[in-house]
């Protein structure tokens, strides 16, 4: 077969697996209603919620696979195909079985789990929580000032997030809606921006939903609906989520943007995933939340991220969440590598749409096809190379250090210096 039919038949392929995800709204079909808080608290939070799931039918999904298959063939670049007709045919599954343990099955196959170990094969996302929980807990003692209050509202949010956008997006700069309702503070897509109406932020908040959802959500999605012959690169899911989400963390780490609350907030989040995993139901993670937070409505919705589509009884939740800290993990170490290996030329790889890092490989010999298209939108700190390869590379060398002679040092260093509230 000649590349030109060749490169025909996978752009065929990703077409059909594109159209195959369409009816796949996973944070959508998993939601619960705005009632389900209000007779929550309506019973004195003292009762597992009562929600149900719309019935998912998987036969049309499962159908075009199907079709798509019978083109797929044993190339790297067809393997990197089966990967995502997995992909898509187990959300589907997992769809289908919300409200059962199979769920949870299904959740942990595609977003992993917080004991899912990385490439090194031995960290863990559940561990860095577990690190970031107990640091975290020994600067209670130390003043770092107040916190800033939340007082910044949806419109206020609104305006600066249209002006980022509408500055690096230009004629393609989404919509900023303001919604009454919402899964988290803030969702990107392709077309639009929506912020929750009753959220509330802070100096920090607005910088960092900028830098995570504008110029890493919106940008991906955009270079990935510009990929006219590889569509599934405009398509989110599960797959893909882990880099995704992790590239996104990592833009607020690179520009400033994140602090010790929000980190707080990623940690909180794996440990109560891994506490369902052991048992814990939705009431106890509520508590272990309320504990945390001091504020019943935000206990609520912490508890709900953890439980939809999952069992509410504990044992089989929803383990998406697990994704922000494994993916920055993924990430951080990723860039890492390509700088100490003198590979910083794959950097603008990594945005030409929704992919894996581990597709990177395959990502490349699409574009030697002419297939995959560079990316048109890059955020800001990755345009400027010259930045992003200087923090970079002094990471990789700190990475090398011995820190156990340093810290030994430094310990007796500060031994000498009296502890002070």
């Amino acid at each position: 077969m000649s590349i030109e039919a060749d490169n025909q038949r996978i752009t065929h392929v990703c077409n059909l697996l594109h159209s195959a995800l369409v009816p796949i709204r996973i944070l959508t079909h998993v939601s619960w209603d705005v009632s389900v808080r209000e007779q929550f608290f309506a019973k004195g939070a003292k009762e597992l919620p009562q929600v149900s799931y719309p019935a998912f039918d998987a036969s049309l999904t499962s159908a075009i696979v199907t079709e798509a298959r019978r083109y797929i063939k044993d190339s790297s670049i067809d393997k990197w195909l089966n990967r995502h007709c997995n992909t898509i045919e187990n959300s589907a599954r997992m769809l289908s079985a919300c409200g059962s343990p199979d769920f949870f099955k299904y959740s942990s196959q595609l977003y992993g789990s917080p004991l899912s170990v990385l490439p090194d094969e031995s960290t863990t996302s559940y561990a860095l929580a577990k690190q970031f929980d107990s640091l975290i807990q020994s600067f209670t003692r130390i003043d770092m000032g107040a916190p800033p209050r939340a007082c910044h509202l949806a419109e206020t949010v609104a305006e600066e997030m249209t002006v980022a956008v509408q500055a690096m997006f230009k004629e393609d700069a989404p919509k900023i809606e303001i919604v009454d309702e919402l899964s988290a503070n803030a969702l990107a897509g392709a077309d639009r921006i929506r912020i929750r109406r009753n959220a509330c932020f802070t100096d920090k908040d607005i910088n960092q939903l900028i830098q995570h959802e504008a110029y890493i959500h919106v940008a991906t999605s955009l270079n990935g609906l510009a990929q006219t012959d590889l569509k599934i690169l405009g398509a989110s899911h599960p797959g893909t989520t882990k880099t995704q989400e992790g590239l996104a963390v990592f833009a607020e780490f690179i520009t400033g943007s994140i602090d010790i609350d929000r980190m707080r907030r990623l940690a909180d989040r794996i440990l109560a995933i891994q506490m369902a995993i052991d048992g814990a139901d939705f009431l106890q993670v509520y508590q272990y939340f309320l504990e945390r937070t001091g504020n019943e409505e935000q206990a609520f919705e912490n508890s709900r991220r953890v439980f939809r589509g999952g069992v509410l009884t504990g044992g089989a939740p929803f383990t998406k969440d697990v994704v922000y800290l494994d993916g920055l993990l993924r990430v951080h170490n990723f860039l890492r590598v390509l700088v100490s290996t003198g590979r910083g030329d794959c950097l603008r790889l990594l945005f030409c749409g929704k992919l894996d890092i581990e597709d990177m490989p395959i990502i490349y010999e699409l574009k030697e096809r002419g297939l995959c298209k560079p990316p048109k939108y890059l955020p800001p700190w990755a345009s400027d190379m010259r930045f992003l390869l200087c923090q970079l590379a002094y990471s990789s060398f700190l990475n090398g250090i011995d820190l156990s002679q340093i810290k030994q040092h430094y310990n007796i260093l500060l031994e000498k210096v009296p502890k002070f509230d």
